[in-house]
């Protein structure tokens, strides 16, 4: 089945509009032939006459009236899919898809996003929740724009992965307990213990902070949602290693923070394409990179 062409649909709606095949032509700066050419092919195509003449003014039959309804809602449609590339070419507009661990969607991402807005309100980012190697992936086959990771990784073919942010690890205690004022392994691993799973690199650097201890405690329970195990501190329940972003307000006054030692920082960095980035991919990240002092 031929398709229909927008150019020829342009020509008809000028045509009912001005009433003239002439004036058709010039408006649309067409050879009066080609004008001609476009409804002869049009009316070939849905198989009946779309224009008459009635008292020297050209206007569209009953059919030709609904192709012509049609065709304005075709145009106006293409019309404005091009108005929203350019202004996306522009950087004016756009879609992101950024993929980020739930620790670094909580604490940091809000700043990022709430400074976007404020400087291109019409760029949108649409935010997954994925581990550092589904982001990866995604970015990989091109199903993610930006990627939130922890670090370090290893390179990934046509991805460009740099240090975003170093932040120190902290041990988060329910305020009630006496504490000293300095942690180590020897001591929290007696504590009952709320800490991330093992499919996060946060538990992994946490279990090489215990082992440099010689201690490998089992905790009371592990999850990968860090505003959850704080409630869980503040509450009592146990005690979590958790980085503190500086930018970050300061937790539950049930909570209390102490310093490691020995001490132990959680790295993360930006992922992205390394080549063909559009400008609203660039505005979000100009905006991360003003968060990567902390």
């Amino acid at each position: 089945m031929r398709e229909i062409s927008l150019d020829r649909l342009r020509t008809l709606v000028a045509i009912a509009d001005l009433g003239s095949f002439a004036e058709a032509a010039r408006v649309l700066h067409l050879a009066p032939p080609t004008v001609s050419l476009h409804i002869a092919d049009l009316e070939s195509r849905v198989g009946g006459k779309l224009l008459s003449r009635t008292r020297g003014r050209v206007q569209p039959s009953a059919i030709g009236h609904t192709l012509v309804e049609r065709a304005r809602r075709l145009l106006a449609d293409a019309e404005q899919a091009l108005e929203d590339v350019e202004r996306q070419v522009q950087g004016l507009a756009g879609r992101v898809r950024l993929g980020a661990s739930t620790g670094a969607i909580a604490q940091l991402l809000p700043q990022a996003l709430e400074t976007l807005s404020q400087r291109h309100p019409a760029i949108d980012v649409q935010v997954a929740v994925l581990t550092s190697q589904e982001t990866l992936h995604k970015l990989a086959e091109g199903s993610l724009e930006i990627g939130l990771v922890a670090l370090p990784q290893p390179p990934v073919k046509d991805l460009r992965i740099e240090p975003w942010r170093r932040d120190p690890v902290m041990a988060f205690l329910p305020a009630r307990w006496e504490a000293p004022d300095v942690v180590t392994p020897d001591w929290l691993s007696a504590q009952p213990l709320i800490l991330n799973d093992n499919t996060t690199r946060l538990s992994r650097l946490t279990s090489e902070w215990f082992a440099s201890g010689g201690r490998q405690p089992a905790p009371r329970i592990q999850l990968n949602y860090n505003d959850a195990i704080k409630s869980l501190v503040a509450a009592g329940y146990g005690a979590t290693l958790l980085p503190h972003e500086a930018s970050t307000p300061l937790p539950d006054t049930r909570i209390v923070m102490r310093p490691l030692q020995p001490l132990l920082w959680r790295q993360l960095g930006i992922a992205h394409r390394s080549r063909d980035i559009e400008r609203p991919t660039q505005h979000v990240l100009d905006v991360l990179w003003e968060l990567s002092a902390g």
